[in-house]
């Protein structure tokens, strides 16, 4: 097609009048962003979006979180021991040596989902000490893993103790409410 065949199917506005169905481009839609108000992602859907960013980047901010992440891809079997060896104790890394060979914490299949902290705190019962918990989720099953952290004499925080708890089913159904569960005697 010559230039001069080209310049004739453009108008002085700038679309094409050749052929059905022209005229301007098709509009890019990002399904991925929130929408402005009135729109179905709701007038405040920015706002939460933001809110539940800042609240993920403070956990990822806090020393216990941090290192609980570490010690569950060490003992999901996502990497390996030695990943641990600057962050770790000689005990605690004992620990790890011991514990991380029959990856406790890897899914029990390979289509099931991959374990997450779902929640994780500490308490300072004094300077230099963090004594942290860890509830580890991975689908239907809960894993409790506790773990010492220690503040060295070069400034640097490593991980003193680590203990696993006793696998058990996630006590919250579909619904997200928990069961309730009958007092012992």
């Amino acid at each position: 097609m010559s230039t001069t065949a080209r310049n004739t199917s453009v108008r002085n506005t700038g679309t094409r009048t050749g052929g059905p169905g022209r005229g301007a481009p098709p509009r890019r839609t990002d399904t991925r962003r929130p929408t402005g108000r009135g729109g179905p992602a709701g007038p405040h859907a920015l706002a939460t979006h933001r809110r539940e960013r800042e609240r993920a980047e403070q956990r990822r901010n806090q020393l216990h979180y941090w290192f609980a992440e570490r010690l569950l891809l060490t003992l999901s079997g996502q990497r390996p021991v030695h990943w641990m060896l600057g962050y770790a104790l000689p005990a605690a890394y004992d620990q790890l040596a011991e514990l991380a060979p029959g990856a406790p914490l890897r899914p029990l299949a390979a289509g099931r989902p991959v374990p997450y902290v779902e929640r994780c705190d500490g308490f300072r019962p004094r300077p230099g000490v963090i004594e942290a918990f860890a509830r580890i989720s991975t689908g239907d099953r809960l894993r409790a893993m506790a773990f010492r952290l220690e503040h060295g004499t070069d400034r640097r925080w490593r991980c003193s103790a680590v203990e696993l708890g006793a696998d058990r089913r996630n006590p919250r159904n579909a619904t997200g409410t928990e069961h309730r569960r009958a007092p012992s005697l």
